[in-house]
């Protein structure tokens, strides 16, 4: 195992800079989820950490190496892609042992290592048989497992649940969490999906545009997002995102709602961004409202509804019970708690304390 440092990592493609001096410390044995939109960098991120990509300028460390100009073969680490990439022809044996290649071990110790690996990855019944006669998420553990072997300092994950349906994405997430409870190696995943990354990391970092918005733990990002995009980006639904002034008098919104906000203010108005989870914006007796509107639809998920509220032309989302809901087209009033409502400047995005 061991830690991993970026400091100031910059990635051009000819004048074209899409990496913008990314600086990170990833703790030894600490599980790291990279998350954010297609083209932040994240995929990229990852393959100069494993050497695949070169680096324009900045430093990366490997416990205390600097590994900038070493092949990806000599950095200790081992990547597991988005696509399985084992080999059809081989067995499952083969294809874990094809990481030990170049081990100097012997044939007995190989053999020991293989079937260790098979075990913690619970395939160790399938040793013998070919790739095609296993299922997706048995041949993502194989590709898991090849890695596995080498027993590298850090493991990297790039998309690997991406080509999984729904059902064994949420399988290999837990399997995947619990053998690095197992083998406590560091690890650096990257994802698009924000339900894997906040199921996943002890910490996640939040990439938009080749920039880094937020480092921290999955409930830091949540509950206390830095700014509008993270705001927005974690959570599912996303946010409500309401417009409104701030002044001395408090949080006025657009449509004229009121709300008590005790923020201290210069004395001019600003503008602002109102933020309210779906989850924290209930349905309320009139004398208790925030807001009000019509309801446009509504999306029964079992244990809750969600409601889709047409307030003074913005929609917002609610969350309704599961059971007994409001129908479409009916009147309704919503609150939020103070303590669960976030605010953000207008123009910067960024959120105000």
């Amino acid at each position: 195992m061991a830690s991993l440092t970026l400091k100031n990592l910059v990635k051009r493609y000819g004048k074209t800079e899409v990496l913008h001096g990314i600086d990170l410390d990833v703790k030894d044995g600490e599980f790291v989820v990279f998350v954010g939109p297609s083209g932040c960098g994240k995929s990229t991120t990852l393959r100069m950490i494993a050497g695949l990509e070169d680096i324009s300028s900045g430093e990366i460390s490997i416990g205390d190496q600097v590994v900038n100009n070493l092949e990806p073969k000599q950095r200790n680490i081992a990547m597991v892609f988005q696509n399985y990439a084992i080999y059809p022809h081989m067995s499952v044996r083969k294809n874990i042992g094809f990481g030990l290649r170049t081990a100097k071990l012997s044939k007995s110790e190989k053999a020991e290592r293989i079937m260790e690996v098979a075990t913690l990855l619970g395939m160790e019944d399938y040793l013998d048989r070919k790739p095609s006669a296993l299922s997706g998420g048995q041949r993502q553990r194989v590709a898991i497992g090849r890695a596995l072997v080498r027993d590298p300092a850090v493991f990297l994950f790039d998309e690997p649940l991406s080509n999984l349906d729904a059902q064994l994405r949420t399988q290999m997430r837990l399997e995947i969490k619990k053998l690095h409870q197992r083998v406590g190696t560091t690890i650096v995943f990257v994802t698009h999906d924000q339900v894997e990354a906040m199921t996943m990391a002890d910490r996640i970092v939040i990439m938009k545009d080749g920039y880094i918005q937020q480092v921290g733990t999955p409930a830091e990002a949540y509950h206390n997002p830095v700014n509008t995009f993270v705001a927005q980006f974690i959570g599912a639904p996303s946010m409500n995102m309401l417009p409104g002034v701030l002044d001395e008098q408090g949080l006025s919104l657009w449509n004229g709602a009121q709300v008590p906000w005790n923020l201290a203010s210069s004395g001019s108005s600003h503008d602002v961004i109102l933020g309210i989870r779906p989850e924290d914006l209930k349905p309320v007796a009139q004398s208790q409202s925030m807001l009000q509107g019509t309801i446009s639809v509504v999306e029964p998920l079992g244990s809750e509804t969600l409601l889709y509220v047409d307030i003074d032309g913005i929609e917002v989302i609610a969350s309704g019970p599961g059971r007994q809901a409001p129908e479409p087209g009916s009147r309704i009033f919503l609150g939020a708690a103070i303590d669960t409502l976030h605010l953000f400047d207008k123009d910067s995005g960024v959120a105000l304390k």
